[in-house]
Parts: structure tokens; C-alpha cells; sequence
């Protein structure tokens, strides 16, 4: 199964603020890893009256190099947020303490299970010692504050933004489009003077973007995606990576490639009963091993989806039970 033409040549210079057309500007966090690829994009949008697009970490060499992006006599009166997600919202505490912008955004971040479903599938014996070793240093090496990325669940709006709310500036107008699908309050903000979209984590150039139940699905991912066809964006400005061209063909590009993996499968429930576990070491050998247990998260809202319409039973679960489970066994329907 072909991927999306995915553009990984990207090598920020972490820090100086890069101008990308006339309202939009961007620093990059050095919070890079197999999650965040080369790290966190921050967008400035707008002169004088500026909004900022996704904080990034909390990482205080990094806010500092968003202050120092703004010119004389400009000053960050709004924080626009994507979703919650660490590598997104964790800096957003300190930035509004820093300039009193007030935050935009859907809303909080929708359920987290006690338990994070990644844990409960190990994918360990793939690793070789010696991959083992180096990851376990790489961990050691990564600052405390951007060892855990994901739900953010303390982040409130401080105004509540709906898909097609309009947030203007002096210059500038920016429109709400609700993508749920990667996490529930998902949103991407559309630069009307530009025909821009800031996609977040719901389209990107380096790689598809995981979806994690319970908050994170498929249905509502494929509908997002499928609603971005009818709009006339010339260019997207994701958070993590270069920029993406030509992005309704990308998108139908990601689209396929979804219904491509649901393919493969079924083909491999074909073949009989299988576990998660199973599928994703073949369904994923060109991936990086570190991101299997997302991978998992993925096939995972694909087999609940597959289950939501029959074509999939799983062994020993049932709706009493709380439903089917990443660790379930998982059948095809004739």
C-alpha cells in the first residue's frame, strides 16, 4: 500500500523566528522525538495585534524565543489552541502569565481512561539490546518536562470557539473549522487573507496522525478529513514539519491510505483471529519500532469502528464488559 508523498526534509534552526509571508511568522521548539518529528511549530499571525497558534512546551528558552519574535510595539493578545495535547498546550500556563493574551479553543480535552491503552501492549521483543540501550539513554537525556506528551487535561478556554466562529485581529481574520477525529476538541484555524490553514496534528506532512480512542476516532477523523476537500485553501502550515502543497490532493492521498489500512486488516483477520499485538510488527515494518504502541492505537479505532458495524466480533468482551479492548482478540464476520 502506497503512503501519502510525506515531505520529511525539514530542519529547523531552533529559536530566530522564520517569516513565512506577510502575517505569518514561526518558531520551532527543540522538543523533537518520534511523536513531535523535528518539535512543536509555533505560528505568529498578524502585526502589531498578534494571535499565537499552539504554544508549544514549557521550555523557557522557547517562550522566550516567542517574545523575542515580536517586533517593537507588538504584543500577543490571543492564544489560539489546536487541541490538547502536551506538545501543544503544556507552555500555555507560562505564556499567558507572560503577556495576558487570552486562550481560544473548543474546549478541555474529552475522556482519558485511567489506563493508557498503549500500556497494556508491548511490542519489547522487537527491540534489540543494543536499540534498547540507546533509547534508554536518549530517554535519560530528554528534559523532564517533555518526557510525558499527551492528553492535557487541565487546559479550560478561556472563550469557547465552535467550527465556523470567526476570531479577528488588526489584519487579520482567522476561522474556527472543527476536525475532530485525532482528539475529540480538535480544531484548524483558516487565514482568510491568506487562504492558510493551520492544521495541527490533523493533517501533516511527515506522517499520518494517530488516533487514540477513547477520545480519538475514526469516524469523526475520516469526516474531518473528507470536509477539508470542499475548501479552498492554497497551503497548510501543520504544527509539526514543512509546509504542505497542493493540500486537497494530499488529503484525498490520506483518505486512501486510511481505507488502505483498514484493507490490510482485514485481509490479516483473513487469514483468522489476531490480536493488535499481532497485526501492527507486519502492518508497520517500515515504521520506526518506537512508535508501534501509537501504531496500535490506530489499528485499534480501526477494529472498534470495524466492530460498530459488524464486521468484526471479539473473543470474550462484551458491551457489559465495557466493550471491546486493545488487548482483545478480534474475528472476522462472514
Amino acid at each position: 500500500m502506497a503512503a501519502p508523498a510525506f515531505n520529511r526534509d525539514f530542519e529547523p534552526d531552533y529559536g530566530p523566528v522564520v517569516e513565512l509571508s506577510p502575517l505569518i511568522r514561526r518558531v520551532v521548539a527543540k522538543n523533537p522525538n518520534p511523536f513531535t518529528f523535528t518539535g512543536t511549530g509555533v505560528y505568529l499571525i498578524g502585526r502589531g495585534d498578534v494571535a499565537v497558534i499552539d504554544p508549544g512546551p514549557t521550555l523557557d528558552e522557547h517562550l522566550d524565543a516567542i517574545e523575542a519574535a515580536l517586533g517593537e510595539d507588538e504584543s500577543i493578545t490571543r492564544i489560539l489552541v489546536t487541541h490538547t495535547h502536551t506538545d501543544h498546550t503544556a507552555g500555555v500556563p507560562k505564556l499567558q502569565a507572560r503577556t495576558g493574551a487570552q486562550t481560544y479553543g473548543f474546549g478541555p480535552h474529552g475522556p482519558v481512561p485511567d489506563k493508557d491503552p498503549m500500556d497494556a501492549v508491548s511490542f519489547d521483543e522487537y527491540f534489540t539490546e543494543q536499540e534498547k540501550t540507546d533509547f534508554e539513554k536518549q530517554w535519560a537525556d530528554t528534559p523532564d518536562e517533555l518526557k510525558r506528551e499527551g492528553p492535557d487535561a487541565d487546559f479550560v478556554p478561556d472563550v469557547v470557539v465552535g467550527d465556523g466562529d470567526v476570531i479577528q485581529g488588526d489584519g487579520w481574520t482567522v476561522e474556527v473549522v472543527h476536525t475532530p477525529g485525532h482528539t475529540s476538541n480538535h480544531v484548524c484555524f483558516g487565514l482568510r487573507e491568506e487562504k492558510t490553514l493551520f492544521t495541527g496534528d490533523h493533517v501533516m506532512g511527515w506522517a499520518t496522525s494517530v488516533i487514540s480512542p477513547p477520545d480519538g476516532d475514526l469516524f469523526d477523523y475520516m469526516n474531518s478529513l473528507t470536509k477539508l476537500l470542499d475548501r479552498d485553501d492554497v497551503r497548510y502550515w501543520p504544527t509539526h514539519g514543512p509546509a504542505i502543497e497542493d493540500p486537497q490532493t494530499y488529503v484525498q492521498a490520506f483518505i486512501d491510505h486510511r481505507n488502505g489500512r483498514e484493507a490490510q486488516i482485514v485481509t490479516a483477520l483473513g487469514e483468522g483471529p489476531s490480536t493488535i499485538k499481532d497485526i501492527v510488527p507486519a502492518m508497520y515494518a517500515e515504521v520506526d519500532k518506537r512508535l508501534w504502541r501509537a501504531a496500535a492505537n490506530s489499528v485499534y479505532s480501526h477494529l472498534l469502528a470495524l466492530y460498530k458495524q459488524g464486521r468484526v466480533s471479539v473473543s470474550g468482551v462484551t458491551e457489559d464488559d465495557g466493550g471491546p479492548m486493545i488487548s482483545s482478540t478480534w474475528t472476522l464476520e462472514d
